[in-house]
């Protein structure tokens, strides 16, 4: 609820708060409030995935390899809609909703790497196997997808993107003091979502393994 309520103020002060008007960008730099912060939570819930693979790894409880792909699920959704506002935003900016960037093939690259996750779990049929492979796979799947946004955008020194030098959205000169007291919230706001979407696809995903077990005990 606190997510939601924080998300209604930012959507309503991303669209009728004054922005700086910037060059090129102009009024597009409210899609920072929404783009910047689907990212973030797509990071963060990736993070909670890893974190549960090599809980699974340590102790094998079924209900972490849960969490594990609930989370996965959850960070795609994220990342499929930061995807889209950020083909919004360059279409806006550079007038093509793609361009041969660096930073955006390496998102690209990297969803696909998690998406490969999703088609490695279903071609595996016994549930043990399923759970371990797919633990070892997401724990090369989030390096992998760190390599692809940070590490080979800012080696190439080709990225138009912004942020390819650091995060200009967090740094003090960078983001306009008007902008603030909706930025901020809006990331505090997409993380408390995407922590409840998680937990929703995993109440889900926890609720069919336990019909699974009572129809083969039936």
């Amino acid at each position: 609820m606190l997510g939601i309520l924080i998300l209604l103020y930012v959507i309503a002060g991303g669209l009728l708060f004054e922005v700086p008007r910037l060059p090129v960008i102009r009024e597009t730099v409210r899609n920072i409030y929404f783009h910047v912060g689907m990212w973030f939570s797509m990071m963060f819930i990736l993070l909670m995935a890893l974190i549960y693979s090599l809980k699974y790894l340590r102790s094998f409880r079924p209900e972490d390899d849960l969490r594990a792909v609930s989370a996965v699920k959850t960070g795609l959704v994220f990342g499929a809609l930061g995807l889209i506002t950020g083909m919004v935003w360059a279409h806006n900016t550079w007038g093509s909703f793609w361009v041969n960037d660096p930073k955006l093939n390496g998102a690209a690259v990297g969803m696909i790497t998690y998406l490969a996750y999703l088609v490695l779990r279903g071609s595996v049929e016994e549930p043990e196997k399923k759970a371990r492979l797919a633990a070892v796979y997401n724990i090369f799947a989030f390096v992998l997808f760190f390599v692809f946004i940070m590490i080979l955008p800012r080696l190439s020194q080709g990225s138009i993107h912004p942020g390819v030098e650091g995060n200009p959205a967090l740094s003090t000169g960078d983001l306009d003091p008007r902008m603030r007291k909706v930025f901020f919230p809006a990331i505090a706001g997409w993380l408390l979502f995407a922590f409840w979407l998680f937990r929703v696809y995993y109440r889900i995903m926890r609720l069919k393994m336990n019909m699974e077990e009572f129809n083969e005990n039936d």
